[in-house]
């Protein structure tokens, strides 16, 4: 593949839900162009964008790909994206470093969830936004359907059909360009050959009226084509074209164009149109390159997906990371196709390609010249929400497991790797229960290591009631020194404070030497509470008396005289259990607020309050810990995947009687497996 001169470079993102076609679309693209000599299908695992083997194996796309094509002297990257929420940090990674997102909709179902979302995302990125409506050839299909949905969804965007499709399901045979005012009839070989004829004059009418809309849609972006459609003159195809580019340029439009990838009917008119009319990029004055994506290779390594801003990137020169404050030298840029590797002497602005093996480099950093440094902007990924506890299934596997998931968060910032010390659980947090699901099998086939995953622990705690005083006595005879240690303590509760420790020893009764070893003795005691195990907390501990021998007496033996005590006392002081409560805050649309109140209601929670104000509302509330740990799954079947939340711990609260009893038997019955 040649090097392209910026205004040669088109750089899209192909969008929506899963299913609507992108990758389908992608290869077709490719075919077309004659990148590739047959056309592979999701359905068989051998497309040239879902090439990983999880990929291949659950038929979707669950990492972005990369799949330049080259056509009438032009070359456009298009990013390939996937269409499920659990992977929407890959959809902000490509639509970051694109000059316009290709949202593609199935026929059929037009706009679900994840298109919505992803139009959302371009919105607040002031994105151009193109439009294909695919699988026109299926049952049910129907263009005009579903560009009256997107109308009732977005009143106020400007959508233009570019493309009137000929015939309608099965019979569907090709489309009418009505910027060129011309029929394209597609043979029904798959070829993605088709015959260029006059509109039929069924077709005439509609043709007219959408040309009239195209010229009052585009004529704004021009101030000369606006002053000729003005006065009335009637608007040349030259004319419609120069307004049409500016017009997307300018983000004033959202064309929509039709397909079947499946048929081939349609592929070649949108890569005539995204050479024509989408926005090229523009170089900026400074060197710099973002990287946007980051792959692990088994025989490459560590691959960097970089896209550049300005400047020239060559072979073995020394760039600065300006993210890192740190050096890197660039090794042998190539560009990818899926898998296919092509090496290339340099990277121009504008362009895309990968970089082996730079050291400290993570998606979101930029790579500048260190004479002048600039960071661009990053990446905003989606915060995790969903967690689990993940557990080599051999103990061999542990120290791997860590170096394992170290070098599947350099591919993927939307997980996180925590350690509960309460639990003593390795918690990995994402987005979705499949996400969660590919990293395990990736761990099995990268790095060899077999996990398990479960829902964490809830860190429960104990404390006590009422105050009790209980004496505690560690008395040993041995063959040399004894062990004496004697005392007497109050337990009480103490709201407001984990621990407090007192004495009120008179006489020397404990020698002074001796409490510190009291305290220590409670404080390891606090560990574990006699309930089920969990630490003891909300309490305040006051060594009020006991006794001591001269020569048997030692720190260890108050000590232990401590914990006999303390363990006796906590026993005797009604212990309860009690659990942690979270402070949540909820975006959902206005429409699906009362389901998701009455849901926190179910679990136990208190609402606080909601803020109406916003396009998302939100509602606060508290709840226990315990009811909110698959929340992300619960929130997504709740709104349709529309809703997001934040959670804080904010304190601990006594486990209602009605379920502490039941709780505390399937605590004991789960800590004795």
């Amino acid at each position: 593949m040649k090097t392209y001169d910026t205004k040669q470079l088109r750089n899209v993102c192909l969008v929506g839900h899963g299913g609507a076609g992108k990758t389908s679309l992608a290869e077709t693209f490719l075919f077309n162009s004659g990148a590739i000599n047959r056309i592979g299908k999701v359905s068989e695992g051998n497309t040239v964008s879902d090439y990983l083997p999880e990929e291949v194996k659950h038929k979707v796309s669950i990492s972005m790909s990369l799949t330049p094509f080259e056509w009438q002297g032009v070359k456009v990257n298009v990013l390939d994206s996937p269409g499920y929420l659990d992977f929407l940090g890959e959809v902000k990674s490509g639509l970051r470093v694109v000059e316009s997102g290709v949202l593609v909709l199935c026929g059929i179902a037009g706009l679900e969830v994840q298109s919505e979302i992803t139009w959302n995302i371009m919105e607040e990125q002031k994105l151009p936004k193109i439009i294909v409506i695919n699988k026109l050839d299926r049952k049910n299909a129907n263009f005009q359907k579903v560009v009256d949905q997107l109308k009732d969804a977005y009143p106020e965007a400007r959508l233009v059909p570019l493309h009137l499709p000929m015939g309608q399901e099965s019979s569907f045979k090709g489309l009418i360009d009505i910027l060129e005012n011309k029929a394209y009839d597609y043979d029904a070989d798959g070829s993605g050959k088709c015959s260029v004829k006059e509109v039929p004059v069924e077709y005439r009418e509609e043709t007219d009226f959408l040309r009239e809309q195209l010229a009052e849609a585009v004529a704004e972006a021009d101030d000369e084509v606006l002053m000729k459609y003005l006065e009335g003159e009637g608007l040349n195809e030259a004319d419609l074209q120069t307004a049409l580019k500016e017009a997307l340029r300018q983000n004033l439009i959202i064309p929509v164009l039709c397909s079947s990838a499946n048929k081939n009917i349609g592929i070649s008119k949108i890569m005539d149109f995204l050479v024509k009319f989408a926005p090229p990029p523009e170089a900026i004055q400074d060197k710099a390159a973002l990287v946007f994506k980051t792959l692990t290779d088994p025989y490459v390594g560590k691959m960097s997906f970089l896209r550049v801003y300005g400047g020239k990137f060559t072979a073995e020169s020394l760039v600065y990371n300006s993210s890192r404050e740190s050096d890197e030298k660039i090794g042998q840029p190539f560009y990818l196709r899926g898998k296919i590797q092509e090496p290339v002497g340099s990277v121009l602005p504008g362009d895309i390609a990968v970089i082996a093996k730079l050291q400290e480099v993570k998606s979101g950093d930029t790579l500048c010249s260190k004479d002048h440094p600039i960071e661009l902007e990053g990446i905003d990924f989606p915060v995790p929400a969903l967690s689990v506890a993940i557990q080599a299934k051999t103990k061999g596997d542990e120290d791997k497991l860590s170096s394992a998931l170290t070098r599947l968060l350099e591919e993927d910032p939307t997980i996180r790797i925590s350690k509960n010390t309460e639990t003593k659980e390795l918690i990995l947090t994402g987005l979705g229960e499949m996400q969660l699901e590919i990293l395990q099998e990736k761990l099995t086939r990268k790095f060899g290591v077999d996990v398990t995953l479960k829902v964490p622990r809830v860190p429960y705690r104990e404390t006590i009631r009422k105050a009790v005083k209980v004496e505690g006595k560690h008395k040993k005879q041995t063959g040399g020194h004894g062990q004496y240690g004697h005392v007497w303590i109050n337990i009480e509760p103490s709201e407001g404070s984990d621990f407090e420790f007192a004495e009120s020893i008179f006489g020397g009764s404990v020698p002074k030497q001796y409490i510190p070893a009291v305290e220590k003795g409670i404080r390891e005691a606090m560990a574990e509470g006699t309930m089920v195990g969990y630490p003891v907390t909300d309490i305040k501990v006051t060594l009020c008396d006991g006794s001591y021998h001269a020569v048997d007496s030692s720190e260890m033996a108050f000590k232990l005289a401590a914990i006999m005590a303390f363990r006796k006392g906590v026993e005797l002081a009604k212990p309860t259990l009690l659990e942690p409560v979270v402070e949540i805050e909820v975006r959902v649309p206005e429409v699906f607020m009362g389901d998701v109140i009455a849901d926190l209601n179910g679990k136990r929670g208190k609402v606080l309050g909601m803020d109406a104000s916003q396009k998302n509302p939100s509602i606060r509330a508290h709840v226990p810990q315990a009811e909110m740990m698959r929340y992300a799954i619960d929130l997504r079947s709740l709104t349709q995947g529309k809703g997001s939340f934040t959670m804080d711990f904010l304190r601990y609260e006594e486990v209602p009687s009605k379920i502490s009893e039941t709780l505390v038997s399937q605590l004991k019955l789960a800590n004795n497996r």
